[in-house]
């Protein structure tokens, strides 16, 4: 009996092995560049004048710009488990980067005096959440994880648990902070150490080639989530040596502006982080390279994200993002809009910009819908995020854009101090829980937020106050609470 039934497999897959491959030659790989840190005006192609960026200037070239991308949170963890999952962070209670104390743990940490205890957060991606990765796997993609995962505390919850079939580099760390950190030995239990004084970004790149290499005959998703340009802020000596010239060259000095209480970063001339810039977009050309050797380059989908915007006012304060007002921790715009773009050779038009304001709960519908997968997108309850393939494809067909929402229920340790958010076409309304205070703003008219309209337009403030604390309730959100053990 064994021997027929393992005739009749043999036959079976004799059968349908050209219909398979058929199959899987006709939907569209899908790689992702997740950058740690970078700021909306981060890219030369964005607006930089120091940093260089030529390889992500080629992709600005090959595909579509996002002018108005951003990211469900102000700090990493909760912008990507929105990414992995396609929902409000709220909605999960992953409100905050995973390993920030707990409202009972706050007595020795910087916010043991603060009027608010935070918000409870969950420090896991829940198991029972579907994951990017996992809807992929199961329409029968090789899935891939290299990188920054910062979604689980708990080892039960690393990149392998998630749906990876690989992963390397990921685990409980939101940065590179063991051994000598962005440079070998890593000790990173995820990522064998490589040579003495190789650098991250280029052992990632080369990982992410290799798996490229190997599975080039069939579908995969491999998610490139660098570590950079996260501190420590560290860079090679070439590239350092190269910034404090051009530094010196085009007269540039270190100034500053009040975002109270902290100051705020108005020039780009930080030469450490410009060469982290320039080699993350080598560990991108690296890959686009290999994509590109492989013939796949009309068979990929490429993305080019961050996690939340530029850090600007402490740990550092490596770059600005002006014209946007704060960085990263503020859920003012130089805390949540990014750099995006999106290039598929042959499908996507060329050179396009997408001034639609989208979000990073996008990704999971969007990247089913645009490799064809819709079933296993169909098959997915309680979505928050919208597919993004109307607007790239056929944007005459492309409906409005509903409401986007933040909940940020925790003070950030660059300065931002809790507070909710929601943004209907170019208004924009900002909740602080601490005063009570809303701020107001016309984004088309004040990218920067500098005009607060909340009094001279009430009934406007009012409408959309409501509104978000509708969805706030709906999704059952968790709010900070008084802190009575606070200091007199």
């Amino acid at each position: 009996m064994k021997v027929l039934r393992s005739i009749r497999l043999a036959w079976i897959f004799l059968f349908f092995s050209p219909i398979l491959k058929a199959q899987n030659q006709s939907r569209p790989n899908v790689v992702f560049f997740l950058v740690d840190d970078l700021g909306w005006t981060d890219l030369s192609s964005f607006g930089s004048k120091f940093y260089e960026t030529p390889n992500l200037d080629r992709l600005v070239q090959s595909g579509i710009k996002f002018t108005q991308a951003y990211t469900a949170s102000p700090v990493c963890s909760p912008t990507r488990a929105s990414l992995m999952t396609g929902k409000y962070p709220s909605k999960m209670y992953n409100t905050d980067w995973f390993g920030a104390p707990q409202p009972d743990e706050i007595q020795g940490h910087w916010t043991r005096n603060k009027p608010l205890k935070p918000a409870h957060y969950e420090p896991n991606l829940a198991l029972e959440e579907i994951t990017l990765a996992e809807s992929f796997k199961s329409a029968g993609y090789k899935t891939f994880f290299a990188g920054k995962w910062h979604l689980g505390e708990e080892e039960s919850h690393w990149p392998e648990h998630q749906g990876f079939d690989i992963n390397k580099g990921g685990n409980s760390k939101g940065a590179p902070s063991t051994g000598s950190k962005y440079f070998s030995p890593y000790e990173n239990p995820r990522l064998e150490n490589g040579p003495d004084g190789e650098y991250l970004p280029e052992r990632l790149a080369e990982e992410t080639s290799k798996f490229i290499r190997e599975n080039k005959d069939q579908p995969f998703f491999a998610l490139f989530s660098f570590y950079s340009v996260h501190t420590p802020l560290m860079t090679t000596k070439t590239l350092e040596e190269k910034y404090l010239k051009k530094r010196a060259a085009m007269g540039l000095e270190d100034r500053f502006e009040p975002e109270h209480p902290n100051q705020n970063r108005t020039t780009q001339a930080h030469a450490i982080y410009a060469g982290m810039v320039e080699a993350m977009d080598q560990a991108v050309g690296r890959v686009l390279d290999e994509i590109e050797a492989q013939g796949l380059t009309e068979k990929t989908i490429i993305v080019f994200f961050s996690d939340n915007g530029g850090l600007s006012t402490a740990e550092g304060s490596p770059t600005s993002n002006l014209p946007l007002r704060a960085g990263k921790g503020w859920l003012y715009e130089g805390g949540i809009r990014v750099p995006m773009i999106l290039s598929w050779k042959g499908t996507v038009p060329a050179g396009k910009e997408i001034h639609t304001p989208v979000i990073s709960n996008d990704f999971l519908p969007t990247f089913l819908d645009l490799s064809g997968n819709r079933k296993t997108l169909e098959s997915i309850p309680n979505l928050d995020g919208k597919s993004l393939k109307n607007w790239i494809l056929a944007p005459e067909t492309a409906q409005g854009r509903d409401a986007l929402y933040w909940h940020y229920p925790h003070y950030g340790n660059q300065g931002g101090n809790p507070g909710s958010v929601i943004r209907e076409g170019d208004w924009k309304l900002i909740y602080f829980y601490e005063t009570q205070k809303v701020e107001l703003y016309n984004l088309k008219d004040d990218i920067g937020e500098r005009n607060n309209l909340a009094e001279t337009q009430p009934e406007l403030t009012e409408k959309m106050r409501t509104r978000l604390f509708d969805w706030l309730v709906s999704t059952k959100a968790a709010f900070p609470r008084p802190n009575e053990a606070q200091e007199k």
